[in-house]
C-alpha cells in the first residue's frame, strides 16, 4: 500500500549459513496492511494480509481485520471498502499483531519480509511492536517498488502495484484489501526475481543489494562463484590469459566471491578488476587462519595488480639501534634475530617509524647525526646544536671537552635499549604526564603532536612484544575448540605456519597432533627477522595464539610465549582515539 517512502528500514542481520542460501530455499513472507492513514505514529492498522511462499509454492496465508480503536474516515473507507462496522467486532492490535508474528516467523535467518513500498508497511509494523512492547525481529526487508524501479526501467509507465500486477499477469487483481494485495505482490515478486536472476541475483546474499545500481555485465559475472565451495580458502580472480588479478581469503568462498558482484563492493579498484576477470580459481583450506596465511603468501609471491596491501612484506621497517660504538636509532628492514630485543615494529610506513623514534629521543639524549663516529673522538671534533639543547651527550667530543652536566647523565644507549626491550613504561608514563601538562596549559596542538609520537611508539613496541616469542620458538603447537565440536590445530615454527589440521567432534585430537608434528613443513632456524615468514604472517599467528580460547599443547623455545604486564600492550587502550599508523 502506498505511504511514506522515507520511513526508517530495519537493520540487516544475516548468518554465515544464510548468505549462501539459494533463493529457491528462502522463505518469503509477503505482507500488506490497510490503515486509517499514512502516519505510523498517528494512524492505526485496520487489516493485515500476508502470504508465505518458498520455491514458488504457497506455504500459508494470514488475513485479519483489526479494530483500530478509532473511527475510519470516509475517504479511507472509499479507498479500501473497510467500514467502521466491519472492524467493530474485529480483534484489537494486541491480539492480531502477535498472531501475525507467529505466522510470519520473522526471527528465522532464512526468512525475508516483502512488501510493496516496504517503508510504509514496515513502519506500521515497527510502531506496533513498540506500542505493544515487542522486540522488532530485524528481518531482511525486500521492497518490490525499489526492485521494480531498477529492473523494469522504461518498461512500465509507473510502479504502482496494479500496474506491475498487470505487467506480470498476476492471478489476483489488487483491490486495496490486505490479503488480495499481498497475493498480487507475490506474483510481482516472482516476476521481478525472474528478471534479476540473469543478472546474478540468485542467492539470499544477493538480495540486500539487488536493487542497487550495478552494471548488468558485472552482475552476470556472479556465476563465477556458483561452483565454489562454502569452505574456507583463498580465491584468485584471473583474466582470460590466466594472469592473477586479485587474491583474497574467505571463511566461505562462495559467499565472499558473490559479494563482489553486488553494490556492497564499493572499492574503486575492484570494479575495473571485475570487468577484466574471466574466472575465479580457488584453494580450499582447513581453517580461516590457514586461508589468511596462504593469502599473504600468494600476494607476496604473485604481486597481483589489484591488491594494494601485503604486496611487499619485506619493505616494512623496524626501529632499531645501530651496531656502532656510539649507537643511534635507525629505520631498517634488516634486523638480526639476535638483536630483535633492541628493535620495535614493524611499521607500515616510514612516517610512523619516525614518530616512534621522536618519542624516544624526546626523552633520551641519543645522538641523532648519521655520521659514523670513530671509537675514540678526535681532538678537532665539534658538537652540533643538540648539545646546547641538552638533547645529545656529544659522544663525538673527547670527555674532557664535554660540559659537566653530560657526565651526570645515565647511559642513553642503555636507557634506550631498556625502553625498546623491557620497560617501555619508562617512556610511556612520563610522556603521558607531559601530554596532560600541555593540555592543562591549553597547548593542544603540541599535546596532539606528542600524542602522535607516543601512539606510534606504543603500537610498534606492542607489535614487537607479541612477535618476538614466535620468532624465537623452535615449535609451538596450539589448539582451539571449533564451534560444533572438534579442534583446530596448528604447528608454528619460528613464526611460520608449518601445519594445520582439524579433528572431528568427539575425536581424540592427540593422534592428529602427533601426525602434524611429524609432517609439518621443515623450517630452518632463521638468522634475521622475517627469515622464516613475513612479520604480517607471524602477526596473524600471534593474534590467533593470544586470543581467548586458544590452548597451548607445546612451546619449544628459549623465550616464553608471554607478554609482560608492564609492557606496551597494556597501554594500547589509551590510544583508541589516535590515528593508526
Amino acid at each position: 500500500m502506498a505511504g511514506d517512502p522515507h520511513s526508517d528500514g530495519p537493520a540487516l542481520q544475516l548468518s554465515l549459513q544464510g548468505l549462501s542460501t539459494p533463493l529457491s530455499e528462502v522463505t518469503f513472507v509477503v505482507v500488506d496492511l490497510e490503515t486509517t492513514g499514512t502516519s505510523a505514529h498517528r494512524h492505526a492498522i485496520t487489516e493485515i494480509g500476508a502470504v508465505k511462499v518458498r520455491g514458488g509454492e504457497v506455504l500459508g496465508e494470514f488475513g485479519t481485520l483489526v479494530n483500530p480503536g478509532t473511527s475510519i474516515q470516509p475517504q479511507i473507507t472509499a479507498l479500501t471498502g473497510i467500514t467502521n462496522a466491519m472492524v467493530a467486532t474485529a480483534p484489537p492490535l494486541a491480539s492480531a499483531y502477535p498472531a501475525f508474528l507467529e505466522f510470519a516467523g520473522l526471527d528465522r535467518a532464512d526468512t525475508v519480509l516483502v512488501a510493496h513500498n516496504a517503508p510504509f508497511d514496515v513502519g506500521f509494523l515497527k510502531a506496533a511492536a513498540a506500542t505493544l512492547g515487542y522486540d522488532w525481529p530485524q528481518p531482511l526487508i525486500l521492497d518490490t517498488v525499489t526492485l521494480a524501479r531498477r529492473s523494469l526501467r522504461g518498461q512500465v509507465p509507473n510502479h504502482r502495484l496494479a500496474t506491475l500486477a498487470r505487467y506480470f499477469g498476476a492471478a489476483t487483481t489488487p483491490n486495496h484489501r490486505a490479503l488480495d494485495d499481498a497475493r498480487a505482490t507475490v506474483d510481482v515478486l516472482h516476476g521481478l526475481l525472474e528478471q534479476l536472476a540473469p543478472l546474478g541475483v540468485t542467492h539470499l546474499a544477493d538480495l540486500p543489494h539487488a536493487a542497487d545500481p550495478v552494471p548488468a555485465r558485472r552482475r552476470r559475472k556472479s556465476r563465477l562463484a556458483d561452483q565454489l565451495p562454502t569452505s574456507p580458502g583463498v580465491y584468485l580472480f584471473v583474466d582470460a590469459a590466466e594472469q592473477v588479478l586479485y587474491v583474497g581469503a574467505a571463511t566461505c568462498l562462495r559467499s565472499r566471491v558473490r559479494s563482489y558482484f553486488t553494490a556492497a563492493e564499493k572499492r574503486s579498484l575492484i570494479g575495473p578488476m571485475l570487468d577484466l576477470a574471466h574466472a575465479v580459481r580457488h584453494i580450499e583450506c582447513a581453517t580461516a587462519l590457514e586461508a589468511h596465511v596462504q593469502e599473504l603468501r600468494l600476494i607476496a609471491e604473485l604481486s597481483p595488480p589489484y591488491n594494494r596491501r601485503s604486496k611487499h612484506p619485506h619493505r616494512q621497517k623496524w626501529l632499531a639501534l645501530t651496531a656502532e660504538t656510539h649507537p643511534r636509532l635507525t629505520l631498517t628492514r634488516n634486523v638480526p634475530l639476535a638483536d630483535v630485543e633492541r628493535a620495535i615494529g614493524p611499521f607500515a610506513g616510514r612516517r610512523a617509524g619516525e614518530l616512534a623514534a621522536a618519542a624516544l629521543t624526546d626523552l633520551v639524549p641519543l645522538r641523532r647525526c648519521t655520521t659514523r663516529l670513530p671509537a675514540a673522538p678526535t681532538a678537532t671534533a665539534q658538537a652540533c646544536p643538540l648539545l646546547e639543547l641538552r638533547k645529545c651527550l656529544a659522544p663525538c667530543l673527547p670527555a674532557a671537552a664535554r660540559p659537566a652536566w653530560t657526565h651526570c647523565q645515565s647511559d642513553p644507549v642503555a636507557t634506550a635499549v631498556s625502553m625498546l626491550a623491557h620497560t617501555p613504561a619508562a617512556l610511556i608514563l612520563p610522556t603521558l604526564r607531559q601530554i596532560r601538562q600541555l593540555a592543562e596549559q591549553l597547548r593542544y596542538e603540541e599535546a596532539g603532536q606528542v600524542t602522535a609520537r607516543l601512539a606510534a611508539f606504543v603500537r610498534g613496541a606492542a607489535r614487537a612484544e607479541q612477535l618476538r616469542p614466535l620468532f624465537a620458538a623452535d615449535q609451538i603447537v596450539a589448539a582451539r575448540r571449533r564451534e560444533g565440536g572438534g579442534w583446530e590445530l596448528v604447528v608454528i615454527r619460528y613464526g611460520r605456519l608449518a601445519a594445520v589440521g582439524v579433528s572431528g567432534p568427539g575425536e581424540d585430537p592427540r593422534p592428529l597432533v602427533a601426525h602434524l608434528q611429524a609432517t609439518a613443513e621443515p623450517v630452518p632456524a632463521p638468522t634475521r627477522v622475517g627469515g622464516a615468514a613475513s612479520a604480517e604472517e607471524t602477526g596473524l599467528l600471534a593474534a590467533w595464539l593470544y586470543a581467548p580460547g586458544t590452548r597451548l599443547v607445546e612451546v619449544a623455545g628459549a623465550v616464553p610465549l608471554a607478554v609482560s604486564i608492564s609492557g606496551a600492550s597494556r597501554h594500547l587502550t589509551l590510544l583508541a582515539g589516535s590515528p593508526a599508523d
